[in-house]
């Protein structure tokens, strides 16, 4: 009992100590001392004598940084985008004599696609897809709901792009940024006009880069595609992809889908490609391509094993082309690029994209492995006839012939093994066409003759009555010989 007594007497005193300490330490009058969460110690003076400077946040504290917003790039990217209308087969027998006396005959099959494009510049040239204008008898541009009739001034299959021009002067030109800057997770928004709803925009990032999804054709298909998860639709093609800044990193080509429409992978051509393409169709009427002689093939697993290689980068050498380039630099079949002046290749796509950036004549330096062993040379790159200039290849459009005719290039004759010929592109309705010569058929000999020069070539057909005899390459690289009866 009594042991409990001095126990409770005990107790009372320390709660009557522990209250008195209580007030002295942290009443307002007797405020001494703080301590910070940091485990700093400030004075009350301090405290109530701090400057609006020392009281901000210290920029190793956490804070919450305001969301990323796409207002000023939207705004910026859609005034420079615009709608493309593609019409075709408006009339299935246009080339019939009988539609000069009696009007069409058979009703109209007219056709309507539709795309989108970018403006590249203010006095009316448009950049687009290749498969937004492909087979295009009219084009219309649509822009701020005013319509212009387009001219087709190119187009590039190997990279899927095309320039228009209308007749407009101080157009809306988009800013360009730099696909080489772009990054992995980066930001972007794509700007186009999907199923007719024009100037849309949806948001993503970047999913990946230097993507080869197999869709190009051409004969140097380019394919270093900028993978998003922003949604690309059906009409999207040709349209923008800009970051963050309204600046254009890339244009939007296609998508990866079962269903025709967005299932969450985008795919947009490098602004810095596209722009590329786009001046040399604009000054030259066709892409400067820069060869280096070579073609190249992706390291796979398998590869790697049966070549005994330590790593997957680069490319491995499957073909030197005689007397090419790369064939006078000393590079031979097996031999793995591992760079180009300077800039690391890690596959066919940035191999490719890093080409595609320079011109016949220059100079690279190109390192590669040969047995494991580290070298390296100077190429000198060249164009398509082998030479090391500015080309513009002989070419004739024919809207009879429904197809243009261009003399084959240094590489086809290579790889064919013919020392001449003439390629039938862009194939519409016509007279070729119904001669049941397909897109890029070669044309080696007309009636026993050489086949050489594309307008020598084109007079002659749009001309000729009797009988006639076509040889040549089917676009697989097949033997053909026809005989027809032509009036």
């Amino acid at each position: 009992m009594q042991k409990s007594f001095t126990t409770f007497i005990l107790a009372f005193v320390a709660g009557l100590l522990g209250a008195w300490a209580y007030q002295q330490l942290f009443t307002h009058d007797n405020l001494s001392n703080l301590e910070t969460s940091s485990g700093q110690i400030y004075s009350s003076q301090q405290v109530h004598n701090y400057t609006e400077e020392e009281i901000k946040p210290s920029p190793t504290l956490a804070k919450n940084d305001p969301p990323i917003s796409f207002v000023d790039a939207s705004e910026k990217s859609t005034e420079s985008v615009v709608f493309i209308k593609n019409f075709s087969g408006t009339d299935y027998r246009r080339y019939s004599m009988f539609d000069f006396f009696f009007g069409p005959q058979g009703g109209s099959s007219q056709r309507v696609s539709t795309g989108s494009g970018v403006i590249f510049s203010q006095d009316g040239y448009i950049i687009t897809n290749n498969h937004v204008v492909e087979n295009a008898e009219t084009l219309e541009v649509i822009h701020h709901k005013k319509t212009y009739q387009a001219k087709l001034i190119g187009t590039d299959p190997n990279t899927d792009i095309a320039v228009l021009k209308i007749d407009a002067e101080g157009l809306p030109t988009i800013q360009k940024g730099s696909s080489r800057d772009l990054k992995i997770g980066e930001w972007v928004i794509a700007v186009g006009n999907p199923f007719n709803l024009t100037s849309t925009v949806t948001a993503g990032i970047v999913s990946a880069k230097e993507r080869q999804i197999n869709i190009l054709g051409g004969d140097f298909p380019l394919e270093s595609f900028i993978q998003t998860d922003a949604a690309i639709n059906p009409g999207n093609s040709g349209g923008a992809l800009v970051n963050v800044k309204g600046e254009l990193v890339g244009i939007n080509t296609a998508i990866l889908s079962r269903t025709g429409s967005y299932t969450g992978y985008g795919f947009a051509v490098p602004v810095d490609i596209a722009s590329k393409v786009a001046n040399d169709l604009i000054k030259y009427g066709e892409v400067q391509k820069a060869i280096p002689g070579v073609e190249a093939a992706e390291i796979t697993p398998e590869l790697a094993k049966e070549m005994n290689l330590e790593s997957l980068d680069g490319v491995v050498v499957t073909h030197v082309i005689r007397g090419g380039a790369a064939d006078r630099a000393g590079i031979a079949v097996k031999d793995v690029i591992k760079g180009v002046d300077g800039i690391k290749v890690t596959g066919k796509g940035s191999f490719e994209e890093v080409l595609s950036y320079y011109y016949p004549g220059d100079k690279l330096n190109i390192t590669y492995n040969r047995d494991n062993q580290q070298k390296s040379t100077e190429l000198i790159l060249q164009n398509l006839e082998g030479g090391t200039g500015i080309i513009k290849r002989a070419f004739y459009s024919s809207a009879l012939l429904g197809a243009r005719l261009e003399s084959v290039n240094t590489v086809e004759k290579d790889r064919l093994q013919i020392d001449y010929g003439i390629k039938v592109t862009s194939l519409t309705r016509g007279y070729l066409n119904e001669l049941g010569l397909g897109n890029g058929f070669i044309l080696t000999e007309v009636n026993g003759e050489p086949a050489k020069d594309p307008k020598e070539i084109g007079s002659f057909l749009e001309d000729y009555s009797g009988r006639l005899v076509i040889e040549g390459l089917t676009s697989r690289g097949r033997p053909f010989r026809q005989s027809y009866s032509v009036r």
